[in-house]
């Protein structure tokens, strides 16, 4: 099956056409027997689904809580919709891998109308590339950081997530490109009680001026540009997340790298096992990411 694999990222859109496990980058959209898109927040759903107008109504009913990209995920699917009509198309879910993470792990610390009823709870985001990672790494305690435009570290026991820094929504956790990752939520309580900011304002700031662009006084985001205060403080919010991860993990036998800063940044990723060595001995690798290649596995799956 010859399968076109969207990915569209909160800052990249990448396109590969799989074929016998292999793939190759193509600059457009391209004749193929299914189309794979991998989509950031799939909600309730726990595996990979054929895009229906029931499965795209769910993904626009979640845009709000991944706003910069179940909303490019969606403009995809229209496109490949008009270019490719008779094509058949599914939906992999970022959050699918992380449906084994324990209560422990996914429950929040709030009252239970808003776990119950409004459920609120942890998530988890990036699960395709932490899948990969995982197949390349066979270790039974792998810690993974997926740097990159977006940022997470995944705690992985015999292969399955047991616990995650992104949370309800893809801003908590560390520091990211644009992105804040976990902030006292008191603190914006304060602001906005305070109004001192808007909601819109609010939201804004935290997707698109926060992270390493907010620490770098308004830079892009990029870590080869950020200032040397804002490579500190990612360094040590990635580090002491690792730490969190392997007590999850009940210890740590390798720890990962996949993403553009993970694979790419080596003075960083330098910096931030450097912090962790008091784990103990653990073996340290980089995996490029290869997200197309779950995707593509995974509707050729469903489609049979």
């Amino acid at each position: 099956m010859r399968v076109l694999v969207v990915n569209a990222g909160s800052t990249s859109l990448k396109l590969h056409l799989v074929e016998d496990g292999r793939a190759h980058e193509v600059e457009e959209l391209v004749d193929a027997d299914a189309v794979g898109h991998r989509i950031v927040h799939g909600g309730s759903f726990d595996e990979a689904q054929r895009l229906d107008e029931c499965v795209e109504r769910e993904i626009e009913r979640l845009t709000v809580l991944a706003p910069l990209q179940n909303r490019r995920a969606l403009d995809a699917i229209a496109r490949v919709r008009g270019r490719l009509p008779d094509v058949p198309q599914v939906a992999v879910f970022d959050t699918a891998f992380h449906r084994t993470l324990p209560a422990a792990a996914a429950t929040y610390a709030i009252p239970l109308i808003w776990r119950e009823t409004f459920g609120l709870r942890r998530v988890g985001f990036h699960g395709i590339s932490v899948q990969w990672a995982a197949s390349q790494v066979r270790a039974p305690r792998l810690v993974v950081c997926h740097l990159g435009g977006g940022c997470s570290v995944t705690a992985v026991r015999e292969g399955r997530s047991v616990d995650t820094t992104m949370g309800f929504t893809p801003l908590e956790g560390v520091p990211m490109a644009t992105r804040s990752g976990t902030v006292d939520p008191g603190a914006l309580v304060y602001l906005l009680r305070e109004r001192l900011v808007t909601l819109e304002q609010l939201e804004h700031a935290l997707e698109h001026e926060s992270g390493l662009a907010g620490l770098s006084d308004g830079g892009s985001g990029d870590i080869r540009e950020a200032t040397a205060e804002a490579v500190d403080v990612f360094v040590h919010r990635v580090a002491a997340a690792v730490a969190a991860m392997a007590a999850a993990c009940g210890g740590l036998d390798a720890l990962a790298f996949t993403g553009g800063i993970g694979e790419h940044a080596g003075d960083v990723r330098d910096r931030i096992v450097e912090r962790v060595r008091f784990l103990g001995d653990f073996d340290v690798r980089v995996v490029p990411a290869r997200e197309e290649l779950v995707i593509a596995a995974e509707t050729e799956r469903v489609l049979g």
